[in-house]
């Protein structure tokens, strides 16, 4: 049978902002089948969800990797399981993940995520990681999956442009969060780059606030805060820290609904 698949901009309340992800909807597949089709979207994600008993496993899928977290797709995947009455929409949308089980619900014109918080601690700073970004930087720390780079103004962060082939090459977890603080009306701003993922700028990355919201309710002296990621589609992840979980709140908009004819082998 035909698998239903969706691209939805997570992050965003209009098309062809925010991050774009794609939701497969199925019973089950092996995972070389779900590489070969997140690869084939050529997006940043592609989420594959399948029943559970109490919800749903998900899983994610850049196009060249299999990853722990992810926000955006994970607030598509429950926009999706929504929109579609799969869920009413009183439900929570439960998720079991390689991260553990994750959490989605409607808020206030939300959705919000229930997300683990990933602290920070001091580190030296890799090897050609500021050469890579061709930026100075006034800290960095490092966090679960990703090196965080504080710089000194918005400007900064808005203007980098980074040697993605050597930063690719650096040994990193995951990716590298370029971040400052914010102005008109948001707390901080952030851009997020994971060559060595496969994806050289992600366009707004949920999971990376796991990271920003405690760092920066730490510098700033408060939990509730606004974050902007100032990619070239941009998009606003509301954050509240919350011991050692984050709430990330956003948006969503389904771009386009079809059927996947390639069914798992």
């Amino acid at each position: 049978m035909p698998v239903p698949l969706y691209q939805v901009d997570a992050f965003s309340d209009e098309a062809f902002r925010g991050n774009p992800a794609a939701v497969c909807l199925l019973d089950d597949a092996p995972a070389d089948w779900m590489q070969c089709v997140a690869a084939e979207m050529n997006l940043s994600e592609t989420a594959f969800l399948m029943p559970h008993d109490d919800g749903y496993h998900l899983r994610w899928f850049t196009p060249a990797v299999e990853v722990d977290l992810c926000g955006h797709a994970t607030l598509a995947s429950a926009h999706i399981l929504w929109e579609t009455g799969r869920l009413q929409p009183s439900d929570t949308a439960r998720f079991h993940t390689r991260s553990g089980l994750l959490t989605a619900t409607q808020r206030e014109g939300r959705i919000e995520l229930d997300f683990p918080a990933s602290p920070t601690e001091a580190t030296d700073p890799p090897d050609g990681l500021a050469e890579a970004l061709g930026i100075d930087p006034e800290r960095i720390v490092r966090g679960a999956f990703d090196y965080l780079v504080e710089v000194d103004s918005e400007a900064d962060v808005r203007r980098l442009a980074p040697d993605f082939r050597a930063l690719g090459e650096i040994d990193v977890v995951r990716g590298i969060v370029v971040t400052a603080r914010g102005t008109n009306g948001t707390d901080f701003v952030s851009r997020f780059f994971a060559p060595a993922a496969g994806v050289d700028e992600d366009p707004v990355t949920g999971s990376a606030h796991c990271l920003l919201a405690p760092y920066w309710a730490n510098r700033l002296g408060r939990d509730d805060l606004v974050g902007y990621q100032a990619s070239k589609r941009g998009g606003t992840v509301r954050v509240s820290v919350r011991g050692d979980r984050v709430l990330l709140g956003g948006q969503a908009i389904t771009l386009f609904r079809g059927e996947l004819l390639a069914e798992p082998a």
